[in-house]
């Protein structure tokens, strides 16, 4: 829940620093000095709220280091931010109409992209959990119980997770690490895999079931 709360904070605080910005590019084209002391009073009114922001999620991160010290020890903190991926499209290209708007209405199912930090906590709690999990498994399938009983072995809480059982008894989980996350998902039968991923445009790390 702390990490929803983070997300939100940090999208409200987006809102902010937007409509200061454009603020200030008006103030200098027009020369206002109404839209001056406008600008003015909004940057006035971020600073507690990037300020409050960063509180969050220094809180998150140390939630997190005190439960998973392991991962902590690993230094993903300081690692250097990812360079950004170019795009491949070029502008003779015809837009395809139905394909955006296909796009447009399964919005609800996109991921946020991990940052080069979270992608770090991702792994290594991603190799943590695999390597208990097969550690465990035997000739027969694990069930959604010893798969939950493996998770809080590892520390993570009973309630960060969300299962759902196959037909043929594979066990899917989508977790949520608790304070800086990011999610993990899993699927624990003949084989196991497990990887981290974005927490959902809506939110959380389960995928929604409807949107628009």
């Amino acid at each position: 829940m702390r990490r929803l709360a983070v997300a939100a904070a940090a999208g409200v605080l987006a809102g902010t620093v937007a409509v200061t910005g454009c603020g200030s590019i008006s103030s200098t084209g027009t020369g206002g000095g109404g839209s001056a002391a406008s600008t003015a009073a909004s940057a006035a009114s971020a600073a507690p709220a990037a300020s409050g922001y960063a509180e969050e999620v220094r809180k998150g991160v140390a939630e997190h280091d005190r439960l998973f010290p392991a991962v902590a020890a690993l230094g993903c903190a300081s690692v250097p931010p990812s360079p950004s991926a170019g795009g491949t499209g070029t502008a003779s290209q015809t837009p395809d109409w139905w394909a955006a708007k296909h796009a447009e209405n399964s919005m609800y199912k996109q991921m946020a992209p991990l940052n080069a930090v979270d992608r770090c906590r991702g792994e290594a709690h991603s190799r943590r959990i695999s390597e208990a999990v097969k550690a465990r498994a035997g000739s027969a399938p694990l069930t959604q119980d010893a798969v939950r009983g493996i998770l809080e072995s590892l520390g993570y809480p009973r309630n960060s997770a969300q299962f759902v059982v196959t037909g043929g008894g594979e066990v899917s989980f989508e977790l949520t690490i608790p304070g800086a996350g990011p999610c993990v998902v899993g699927r624990v039968g003949k084989a196991v895999t497990v990887e981290a991923h974005g927490s959902y445009l809506d939110g959380g790390c389960s995928e929604p079931k409807g949107g628009h």
